[in-house]
Order: structure tokens, then sequence, then C-alpha cells
């Protein structure tokens, strides 16, 4: 089945859905979406966006901090746009209707109540209570679908994109999206295609991340000849509830970074206090300290989770700014008015992705990338926090406009359909989901928190087989949502894989227990990923 759009659209989180209704101006949008139309990781967002809304705050000041926590490797240029274009972004998301929490201590009633959280110089965090995400999706989908010029595909997977190469160009067409439900493929022929895919921390054991969260983008990315940067720097948040019946991969659930910016402390199960060892800021340090600092104080101790304790705050005040926290502990048994916390790290974040410039736009002519399926340079080697959803909303706003100065210019070309017809064989579903497990597994022992070349090497190996049998499992199969699925999780694991192996330093969130120091001199860059002819990766050196 051919379709003709002039936007397309491939998932549904902040980035798809604020891209989708800009460019809905510029013409048809079909909006992809492997679940339901919320289901994404800004839907499990609790922190909120970092934006300079207090007259006493300054673009400056946020700047450095984004630079201090992406260990200045974050690019100048993107960081100042990201910064100086934030406040108009937020305003624009109440104009859409989202209903951020107010200050009560204000003399202003429109004023916003500004969170705090680490990393972070000051309050800058604004927020709906502690489920922004949750808020934002709800009021961008309220828009969508009210808006007649966007067309959603729910329940739909993105096979691969549809490219042409002209001299030496490589020009997106459009992209092939099986059906789910019926398991046909549509294949989308379209003047331009933006990939907000989302993340890839599916890829990992223990995770704060949904289901869909399985690196889509980025292996559709690579496969087309995109350029790829800095895989190696994955975020684990330090504190998401810790469960001892946790099942493997199942989603963990994450207790924001501002509660210990209103003053939570982290504990050891004695009742000690340790991130003052560990960073100046203390329980305020970046996330990617005190990540480490976490694992390593369980590796002393043997013990399976330290404590988050808010039992000194005002219950009054946990429970008004923290409701859906306080509720969920609840119901696994535990007051946090009255009781610590339990918390482990789990895989959160990827701040590399399909590099774009910034507008958006792709080393793949007509090819847009935003929020955490691109690297626009932002995050550098770690993300500050809720720096992620700002991102996605000022990008995508900038790439709408380029679309629409672009897209009067662009011709549909000759797409061929998907060769469905090959892929007739019966696959168990139980062997699809053995290989996640298996690669789960890997990623988790040797290419989490802390690395070394030994872990790197062996995961490589166990990686490359795994994605050897997807690939065949996927020649011939019967295509399905787990099948892509796999297959895209073991490609989006080698390269993140290959990029830690080149990065012989530790920098942001990055460590290797082989190479413990900064090399400014050698590694102060990027990361950069590009497919070589024999459809293997290749690093690419970049000033």
């Amino acid at each position: 089945m051919l379709i003709d759009v002039d936007v397309l659209v491939l998932g549904t989180g902040i980035a798809g859905l604020s891209f989708a209704l800009r460019a809905s101006e510029s013409g048809r949008v079909a909006l992809v979406t492997k679940k339901s139309d919320t289901e994404s990781n800004t839907n499990y967002a609790q922190g909120g966006i970092a934006a300079v809304m207090d007259p006493n705050d300054t673009f400056d000041a946020h700047i450095r901090d984004t630079h201090v926590a992406g260990a200045y490797i974050c690019h100048k240029d993107a960081v100042d746009i990201l910064v100086q274009e934030g406040p108009d972004r937020i305003r624009e998301l109440v104009e859409f209707g989202v209903r951020f929490t107010r200050s009560s201590s204000s003399p202003e009633p429109t004023r916003l109540d500004l969170g705090r959280e680490g990393g972070h110089s000051t309050r800058r965090i604004v927020h709906a209570a502690d489920l922004t995400g949750r808020e934002i999706e709800r009021a961008l989908v309220s828009q969508v679908k009210r808006n007649y010029d966007i067309r959603v595909f729910e329940h739909d997977h993105a096979i691969d994109l549809i490219t042409e190469r002209t001299g030496d160009k490589i020009v997106c067409r459009g992209a092939h999206v099986l059906d789910s439900e019926t398991g046909d493929v549509m294949s989308f022929r379209a003047k331009v295609t933006m990939l907000a895919t989302g993340g890839l921390s599916r890829v990992y054991l223990h995770t704060t991340n949904p289901e869909i969260a399985t690196g889509d983008g980025v292996a559709m990315a690579y496969r087309a000849g995109a350029v790829i940067a800095n895989m190696e720097f994955i975020q684990f948040h330090p504190t998401t509830l810790y469960v001892k019946e946790h099942e493997p991969g199942a989603r963990s659930f994450l207790i924001s970074e501002a509660v210990r910016g209103e003053g939570g402390i982290l504990r050891l199960a004695n009742g000690e206090t340790f991130m003052e060892k560990y960073h100046e800021m203390g329980c305020l340090a970046p996330r990617d300290i005190v990540a480490r600092a976490i694992d390593s104080e369980l590796k002393a101790s043997g013990d399976e989770c330290v404590y988050l304790d808010v039992t000194h705050l005002d219950a009054e005040m946990i429970t008004g700014h923290f409701p859906h926290i306080y509720e969920t502990c609840l119901a696994a048994g535990i007051d946090i008015t009255k009781e610590w916390i339990p918390i482990v790290p789990a895989a959160h974040y990827s701040c590399g992705g399909a590099v774009v410039d910034s507008n958006g736009c792709t080393s793949i002519e007509n090819l847009y990338a935003c929020g955490e399926v691109s690297c626009t340079g932002v995050h550098g080697a770690n993300r500050l926090a809720s720096n992620s959803l700002l991102e996605a909303i000022v990008f995508a706003r900038r790439a709408a406009a380029d679309v629409e100065k672009r897209i009067r210019s662009i011709d549909y070309a000759d797409v061929a359909e998907y060769p469905l017809d090959k892929h007739t064989e019966s696959i168990e579903s139980g062997l699809i989901d053995d290989l996640i497990t298996r690669l789960q597994t890997v990623m988790w022992k040797y290419v989490g928190i802390v690395r070394t070349n030994e872990r790197l090497a062996k995961a490589l190996a166990e990686i490359r087989d795994i994605a050897q049998q997807a690939e065949t499992l996927y020649a011939n199969g019967k295509l399905s949502a787990r099948l892509l699925e796999v297959r895209n999780m073991a490609l989006t694991s080698e390269l993140i894989i290959l990029s830690a192996q080149w990065r012989k330093e530790s920098r942001g969130l990055h460590y290797n227990l082989d190479y413990p120091n900064l090399d400014d001199d050698n590694f102060k860059r990027d990361t950069i990923l590009v497919k070589n002819g024999q459809n293997m990766p290749e690093m690419a050196s970049v000033g």
C-alpha cells in the first residue's frame, strides 16, 4: 500500500507531536506511533523542563550549568539556542493548554512554580506537579486530535527509511511501516521525514523507559547512511525505586531528581550520607556522578540498594509537590513521609543519536531528527537534568520552520513498495524473547555505569552474535514488532559498544576503569560513527 503525505513523522513524544502541529501548517502530516498516541518517554518525564523563567536567573547561568554537566563537549551554538529560545517555547506550551504548576508564594498569580534539580545552580524547573511529561502529552495530543491536517497511525512500526542516492547525496523519500495488527506494510512517500522515535534504554535489563524505547530511530538512520554521534554516553538515572521482586526487563519507577532538589538526602543502609565524598554539590551533583557514587557504594557494601530520605521534610509539601511519587511508593508499601525510599540506578537516557544541525537536519537530505533520537550537541557527555524536554520543543520548532521554507521546492520521487512476499517463515516468539533477554543482560553486565576494556570486548562479541541471528530471522521471517525491535536493539547496542571502545578516557557518562582520567588532548570531541561500504560501522575523525 502506497500512501502519499507531505510530512511523515515517526514518533509521538513531545518532539514528534510539537513538530507535527507546526508542520501541519505546511502540508498534510502522517504521525506514526508504535503504540497508543501517548506512549513515549515524554509521558514518563516527571521532573519538568529547565528554562530561564525567573527574573533573577540568567541565560549565562543556564548555559554554564549545561556545559559543566556535559563535561565541556557540548556544542556552544546549540546550547545558546536551547537556552535563549527556551522561555518562548514554554510560553507556547502554555498556549497549547499545558497546565504547569503555579507558585503559591509569589504575589503574581501567573508566576510559574520553579523547582531545582541536580547540576542546576538555581531554581529553573518548570513542572506540572510530578507528572510534567504526562500533562504535556495530554495537551499536545488534544491539539493533534483537533487538527484535520494530521492523521495518526497507531500500533504501526517503521521498518526502514526509504532512500535513494543522487550523486554523492543520500535523499530520504519516506519510510516503510508495518501495521502490527494486520501484518500489512504501508509505504509512506513523503517530501520530508522526521525521526522522533525517542530513546533506546530498553537495550538494558533495568530501565526507566517504556517498552517502545528500543533504539529504532538510531538503527534506521544508521542503516540509511546517516552520521551518528556520542552513543557511548548513556545516562543512568541514579534514583529509581528498588523493589526486591523487580523482574528483569520491567520498567523501573523513576524517583524524580526534583525530590533531591527539594532537600532529599541520599543515605546508606546504616544511615550514613556519602555524596559529600564525591562532589561539592553533594546530593545535587550531576546525574553521572551520583549514579557512579551509588554504584561504587553498592559494590563496596554488597547491599542491593541505597536510600533517599525525605522524612525530615514537611509531609504536606511532599504529598503536594510529588503526589504521583507518593502514591506509587505507598502502593509499594512505603510511606515516604515516614520511611526512606530504597533506590538503585537504571538506564534512562541517551545523549547520542543521529547528528543534526541547528534546524534538526540530519546528514541525509529531507530527513530530520528531533528529541532523544537526535544529537544536537546540547548534552555533550552528560545531559543536564530537564534539558531533554526543552531540547525537544526548541529544535522541533526550528525544524518545522525549516520545513516551511523548503517543502514547496521538494518533489515526490518514485517509491517501490516493500517486498513483503519474502517474509514468509514463521518464528517462535520465544526465540525472539530469548534473544532480547540475552541482549539486555549483556548490556547491563558489560556496558553499564562502569566499564572496562575486557567487558566491552566480551559485550561486542556477544552482541554481534545476537545481531547476526536477528538479521537471519529478519531476512525471511514473518514481520512482527518484536522482530523489528530485536534487529534494531542489536545494531544500536553495537554502536554503543564501538563508541565506548573508541573513547579511551573517562568523561561524563562514560567511565572506563582502564582509562579513569580525562584526556582533553585526544578526546575532547564527539565520537562519530558512519557506515562503510560493507554495512559495518567505522569511526570518523572529527575536530
